[in-house]
């Protein structure tokens, strides 16, 4: 007997009771912040994409530009916030822009939303099953495929994916509590190893300030993607109108500062004058290679396991905020209603199963794609990982500085008790601050991907995420003359705004 259930046609299905939407009052700020986190993968930021940067844009700054970036997410989160309590809606940032910037704008946005989270999650698949079939062949001997080892993430997000999502919270809350702990160790070993002694290197702006500061701060804001997502959970907190904003502050401190001091002990402990030349030799190898020496084999060891949890628990968090955006189009009929579907736990299970398999078609695609490359070993990770993570990055942030626009139309309408600061002046030094992220990110996107020069793919992957924004909005335009109806719940949990 089918224990699921497709949501009512129209009215706020969060409020029709028991049974007809997701949990009500389920996680508390903590478990919001753990979930923050976990989609910005700490370990796998220190441990990979801060090397990474080190390599690519040969720029020593790399620590301040975490800092830089905090402050602009902090005045991003500043509306944000504000709108967070008073809009409570799965699909987060589909209902922000819908009533900031209109229900047209706003399933552009939804598009562009699904394809970017979708991009981030499956993309990451590519470095797991790497990270993972490195670690097993190391110790083990055997030649296990990276395509095989991702399967086994595969089959635990998947699980998780259709349970409920206080369960999901507890397991990323374990998982990130190990992150934080191994990068913690790395910082007190780098800064006690310190070879060429304690300084301020890297956090000085001229570090920064540089000719390749553009690509710098492109990979650092990669690794802040997620940090938006407490507000999918928003039907779900214990306190919606207070918790959501409380995270996504909590979450872009600790972030921002965690990153930062983490990466500056990168620099101090491996030595100014070599990061760069070294990050590029050693690429993601570095931290665990520098704990094998300057810590002991099972720490490093210990350590590639939490890098593999690392990218686990950003997998089940990339994963819930798929099938919430999924959910809550479906109730609102924008996509059809059959993707609303709930069972008996409360999970968005057609959301979830949706976006289970097309994760599993991507896989399957670039597992047959890459039989006998010449990237060899590497191949998931300069593919399958790099193309599709960044896409979702440029996907994201286009989306954030849409958000900072939607919060000034929307107070323009809802002034309430909010100050010039919080309507417009916040918001407006976002749009701006992280529209500049943007382009710079447009600009350097062949270096995001690991091209030295043009390549179709830097038109090619940016054209997956603008190309259904743009089909979005004529169909949300459609919707408006052909089915009013739909078109008037667009944004609002399915019941018609009486205001607008």
């Amino acid at each position: 007997m089918s224990h699921e259930r497709t949501l009512p046609p129209t009215g706020n299905v969060a409020d029709k009771g028991p049974g007809t939407g997701l949990s009500k009052r389920t996680l508390g700020v903590p478990a919001l912040v753990f979930m923050i986190i976990a989609a910005s993968a700490p370990l796998t930021v220190i441990g990979g994409g801060v090397p990474s940067n080190f390599a690519v844009s040969a720029n020593l700054g790399v620590p301040l530009s975490f800092v830089l970036l905090g402050v602009c997410l902090a005045l991003f989160a500043v509306g944000y916030a504000a709108m967070s309590s008073h809009i409570r809606n799965a699909g987060a940032f589909y209902a922000y822009i819908s009533q900031g910037l209109g229900r047209a704008t706003g399933v552009g946005a939804s598009w562009v939303a699904l394809v970017s989270y979708n991009a981030m999650q499956v993309g990451i698949y590519g470095l797991f099953g790497f990270a993972l079939a490195s670690f097993i062949n190391g110790k083990l001997g055997t030649n296990l495929p990276w395509w095989a080892a991702a399967l086994v993430g595969f089959v635990i997000v998947g699980w998780l994916g259709v349970n409920k999502v206080d369960l999901s919270a507890k397991v990323i809350g374990v998982l990130v509590a190990g992150e934080f702990l191994a990068v913690i160790v790395f910082d007190v070993i780098s800064f006690a190893v310190s070879p060429e002694g304690v300084s301020g290197a890297g956090l000085a702006p001229s570090d920064l300030f540089t000719a390749s500061i553009g690509a710098a701060l492109s990979f650092s804001m990669a690794a802040f993607m997620g940090f938006e997502s407490a507000a999918i959970y928003s039907e779900e907190a214990k306190d919606p109108k207070r918790s959501i904003a409380r995270a996504t502050y909590i979450a872009v401190g600790v972030i921002s500062v965690f990153y930062a001091v983490s990466s500056w002990a990168m620099v101090i402990g491996t030595g100014p004058s070599h990061i760069i030349g070294e990050s590029q030799k050693q690429g993601p190898d570095l931290l665990f290679n520098f704990l094998t020496a300057h810590g002991a084999v099972i720490v490093s060891d210990i350590a590639q396991v939490l890098f593999v949890t690392s990218l686990l628990a950003a997998l089940i968090a990339f994963h819930n905020a798929v099938a919430r955006y999924t959910f809550s189009l479906g109730r609102e009929r924008v996509i059809p209603r059959a993707l609303a579907r709930v069972n008996s736990r409360h999970a968005p299970v057609a959301g979830s199963l949706t976006q289970s398999a097309l994760a599993l078609v991507l896989l399957a695609i670039f597992a047959i794609a890459g039989t006998g490359s010449d990237l060899g070993p590497l191949y998931p990770v300069l593919t399958f990982f790099t193309w599709l993570t960044n896409t979702g990055a440029f996907g994201l942030v286009l989306l954030l500085v849409m958000i900072s626009v939607s919060v000034i139309g929307y107070f323009r309408k809802h002034r309430g008790e909010y100050s010039t600061w919080t309507r417009l002046v916040a918001p407006a030094l976002s749009a701006l601050t992280l529209g500049t992220v943007f382009v710079l990110i447009v600009v350097n996107f062949n270096v995001l991907i690991g091209s030295t020069k043009f390549s179709p793919l830097s038109v090619i992957l940016p054209a997956i995420v603008v190309v259904p924004g743009v089909a979005g909005l004529l169909w949300g335009l459609r919707l408006k003359k052909s089915r009013p109806d739909v078109y008037l719940g667009i944004g609002y949990g399915g019941a018609p705004d009486l205001e607008d």
